[in-house]
C-alpha cells in the first residue's frame, strides 16, 4: 500500500508514538484544570479550608483542606506519574513522609534500615524503637553478608537510601526487594538524593517511595514537604488515611510552589549534575583531599551498578579531607558555598554531617556508618563550575595551612 503525503493523525495506519517522556508529562500535570471558559495554564491556588456540601446526604470530591485539596492533588497526581505510583500522598515535611510507612509496622515487628541514613531518619527510628513501637536492625546495605543474615527471619519493612545519605552508598534496589519479599516485607526507598528524573526505586521492585519535595522537587529552598508514593493503589491509599488521621498533609500554598518548582526539575538536574562531575573529578585529583564519594567516579564502589539502576549520577556528593586540613577553617573560607543544611537547591550548599546532618547519631553510631569529623557533603547548585572550583580551590588554600598564615600575619 502507498500513500500520497503524510499520513492523517486520524489513519489507523499511523505509527503509535511512545510514551511520552517524564519532564513531557510534568509539564502537562501543571496545567490547571478548566474553570468556566477560562483554562488556566497553571493550576489555581485553593486556600479554602473548608468546603461547602451540595447535598447534605451526598459527601463532596473535598470538604475539609487536611483530608483534601485541588491544589495538593495536582501535586500528588504529578509526582504520582513521574514516579509511576498508582496513589499517594503529599505531606507537611520530608520526616513526615519517612514515618507514614512505619505506621504501618506494629510493636514486635521488624524494620531493617541502612546503618549510614540521613540523620533524622535514624533518630525517628532509634526514638521509636526505644518506645517499643518496633524493632530497627542497622545493617550495611551493600554487604551481601550482611544482607544475608538480616533476611534470615522475618520482617515488616526495609528502608532503602540510594544513594545513601552522605556517603553515597549504593544500594542494589532489585537485589534488596526481592529479598524483602521473600520476608515478607514491604520495601520503602527514600528517593531524595536523585529525584524521580534520576531513578525511579518503584520500577525496579519496590512497594513505596518517599520524597523531601523540599529538595530537588521544589529546587528553590522556599518550601518544607514531602511526599509517600506506592506502587499498588490501596497501599497508597493507606498511607494518605495515615496522613489526614495524624494531620501531616501538605498545605495547598507549600503545594502550588512544589509544583512550580518541579516544573524545572529536568532541567535543574541536568545542569547540577554536569557540574557536580566536574567538581567531584577536581576534588579527587587534589592532594588535600583524602577521598571522594561521588557514584560517577569510576573509582566509587558503586559506579557500575549506578550507572545500570539510575539515569545519572546526581549533584550530591561528598569528600573526606586530609587529617591536616582544618575542616571549620575551610567551611570558613568558602564565599560561594553557603554552609547550610538541605540540599537539592538551586544555590551549592556545603555542610559538615557529623555536627549538622547527622549530628542526631551518637558517635559511635557515626563511626560504624563511617561518618567522620573531616567529611564534608556538598550540593552542587546552577553556579558556573568555573566559579565552584576557584571557590574550593581557595579554601582548601586557606585550609591547609594554617600555620604558615599566622607566621605570615
Amino acid at each position: 500500500m502507498s500513500f500520497d503525503g503524510p499520513i492523517p493523525f486520524s489513519s489507523p495506519h499511523r505509527r503509535p508514538r511512545p510514551a511520552r517522556h517524564a519532564q513531557t508529562a510534568l509539564a502537562a500535570a501543571a496545567v490547571g484544570a478548566p474553570a468556566g471558559r477560562a483554562r488556566p495554564a497553571a493550576p489555581p491556588l485553593f486556600l479554602s479550608a473548608t468546603y461547602a456540601w451540595d447535598d447534605p446526604a451526598e459527601k463532596p470530591d473535598y470538604d475539609y483542606a487536611r483530608s483534601g485539596n485541588p491544589t495538593r492533588a495536582a501535586l500528588e497526581a504529578a509526582l504520582a506519574e513521574l514516579e509511576g505510583a498508582a496513589a499517594g500522598v503529599v505531606t507537611a515535611t520530608g520526616m513526615a513522609a519517612v514515618n507514614l510507612p512505619l505506621c504501618l509496622v506494629k510493636p514486635g515487628e521488624r524494620i531493617i534500615a541502612p546503618h549510614d541514613c540521613y540523620g533524622g531518619t535514624h533518630r525517628l527510628l532509634r526514638s521509636r524503637a526505644a518506645l517499643g513501637h518496633f524493632e530497627v536492625d542497622w545493617i550495611d546495605q551493600t554487604d551481601p553478608a550482611a544482607l544475608d543474615a538480616a533476611f534470615a527471619r522475618p520482617a515488616r519493612l526495609v528502608l532503602i537510601e540510594t544513594p545513601s545519605n552522605p556517603l553515597l552508598r549504593i544500594t542494589d534496589i532489585e537485589d534488596v526487594t526481592a529479598r524483602a519479599h521473600r520476608a515478607g516485607a514491604i520495601v520503602v526507598a527514600d528517593n531524595t538524593f536523585l529525584s524521580p528524573a534520576l531513578q525511579n526505586p518503584l520500577a525496579l521492585g519496590c512497594d513505596v517511595v518517599i520524597h523531601s519535595t523540599t529538595k530537588y522537587l521544589n529546587g528553590h529552598s522556599d518550601v518544607v514537604g514531602g511526599a509517600a508514593l506506592a506502587k499498588d493503589a490501596e497501599l497508597g491509599a493507606e498511607l494518605a488515611w495515615w496522613a489526614n488521621c495524624t494531620g501531616v498533609t501538605g498545605s495547598p500554598f507549600d503545594s502550588y510552589l512544589t509544583l512550580r518548582g518541579a516544573r524545572t526539575l529536568f532541567a535543574r538536574i541536568e545542569r547540577q549534575q554536569a557540574t557536580a562531575g566536574i567538581v567531584a573529578e577536581s576534588l579527587a585529583a587534589d592532594d588535600r583531599v583524602a577521598r571522594v564519594y561521588y557514584p560517577g567516579l569510576s573509582s566509587h564502589k558503586g559506579h557500575e551498578l549506578a550507572a545500570r539502576q539510575q539515569r545519572g549520577f546526581g549533584a550530591m556528593l561528598s569528600a573526606e579531607l586530609r587529617a591536616d586540613v582544618d575542616t571549620l577553617s575551610f567551611l570558613r573560607a568558602l564565599r560561594i558555598f553557603n554552609v547550610a543544611e538541605s540540599l537539592g537547591g538551586f544555590e551549592s550548599l556545603v555542610c559538615c554531617p557529623a555536627t549538622m546532618t547527622h549530628a542526631a547519631m551518637t558517635p559511635e553510631a557515626r563511626a560504624t556508618a563511617g561518618i567522620s569529623d573531616r567529611l564534608v557533603r556538598f550540593s552542587v547548585g546552577l553556579e558556573h563550575a568555573d566559579d565552584l572550583l576557584a571557590d574550593l580551590e581557595d579554601a582548601l588554600d586557606a585550609a591547609a595551612a594554617p600555620a604558615e598564615r599566622l607566621v605570615n600575619g
